[in-house]
């Protein structure tokens, strides 16, 4: 199912590890919603740098957001974020930087550069966070979380 002109319904869904655990992974219809405004969001995204970018992970049930290890809070359970590279700008430290001056005109309500060993990428957010300071964040697992995009 195509959200919009770039991306598709499979793109938010797709998961290695759900296909490893056997896990079903179909957004419920809110989610799908949610997921359709991620999409537009993500269009601004990619217009705005000016190639294409990847969904490395975005929509994730409950069972599949558990097994990865991710917050029993997460956007990506409600269709609400995507964890994005766009190797053909640059790396993802450096994608966080070109976005975050530009949050409100992108729509974006949450971005954060997160590494985890030699892997990283980009979350974004449509859900913008109670607090204004974490609107804006790096995490580095193992280092704890700063604010603002901070090269690790």
């Amino acid at each position: 199912m195509q959200l919009t002109p770039n991306f598709t319904l499979a793109e938010f869904t797709r998961s290695a590890k759900a296909q490893a655990l056997g896990l079903e992974n179909t957004p419920t219809a809110a989610a799908k919603a949610n997921l359709m405004r991620t999409a537009q969001m993500l269009e601004r995204v990619r217009a705005h740098l000016g190639v294409p970018i990847t969904i490395t992970s975005g929509y994730r049930g409950p069972v599949l957001n558990q097994s990865v290890g991710g917050a029993t809070s997460s956007d990506h359970l409600q269709g609400m974020a995507a964890d994005v590279v766009a190797p053909k700008f640059g790396t993802p430290y450096e994608v966080a930087k070109a976005l975050a001056p530009h949050l409100q005109a992108l729509g974006i309500g949450q971005i954060i550069y997160e590494k985890s060993g030699r892997s990283e990428w980009v979350h974004l957010s449509t859900r913008v966070p109670e607090k204004s300071a974490n609107r804006v964040i790096t995490i580095v697992v193992g280092k704890g979380v700063q604010i603002g995009i901070q090269r690790t």
